[in-house]
């Protein structure tokens, strides 16, 4: 007998998929959008939509709930982590003192990842309010190759710097889900 959960799957058209095309929000069913920021953006909330959707369904235990030590490394944690760094690049656009660290120290941002129903909405409400904050900084500069900040990195930059770290971290998310109850899918 095993601890580990079944492998399952809620999609019943491909096997592989989180959700059947009809049922999957990312889905539009048309064409892209036109141009390059607008493309940005879509890959952006694609990756948004995908890390809520690995969230969903879960309660506040199973959201904190660790993957395999010494890692620290959850789901509600990734949820933190992904507010810290949204500040981190709203810090980098603005100017003057940097915004403090939404959870402290180095690391708080997992390790402070709990259980409690309370940490679960407080993180999407911090995850909610980074976001609008950076996405709020970086409208102000429709320039893709302006400079921006105290280090002048372009808006492009931190745009593609943005889908990458949701990318890899939806990766990492793939993992925790099927970790806590066995659920794959892209």
């Amino acid at each position: 007998m095993s601890d580990e959960p079944e492998r399952w799957t809620q999609a019943t058209v491909h096997p592989d998929m989180w959700a059947d095309p009809d049922d999957d929000p990312r889905d539009s069913g048309g064409p892209g959008p036109e141009g390059e920021r607008a493309t940005l953006l879509d890959f952006l909330a694609h990756y948004r939509a995908t890390l809520r959707m690995k969230c969903e369904g879960l309660d506040a235990e199973q959201l904190a709930r660790r993957s395999v030590p010494p890692s620290s490394m959850s789901l509600l944690g990734l949820v933190r982590h992904l507010a810290e760094v949204e500040r981190d690049w709203h810090n980098w656009i603005r100017a003057g003192d940097p915004l403090p660290k939404l959870y402290g120290v180095r690391d708080a941002d997992f390790d402070g990842a709990v259980g409690e129903p309370g940490a679960v909405r407080a993180a999407f409400a911090d995850l909610a309010r980074e976001q609008a904050a950076a996405d709020a900084a970086l409208a102000a500069h429709p320039d893709l190759g302006e400079r921006v900040g105290e280090d002048r990195i372009a808006v492009r930059e931190l745009m593609v710097h943005r889908i990458e770290e949701y990318a890899r971290h939806c990766g990492h998310a793939d993992l925790l889900r099927e970790r806590v109850d066995g659920r794959v899918g892209q």
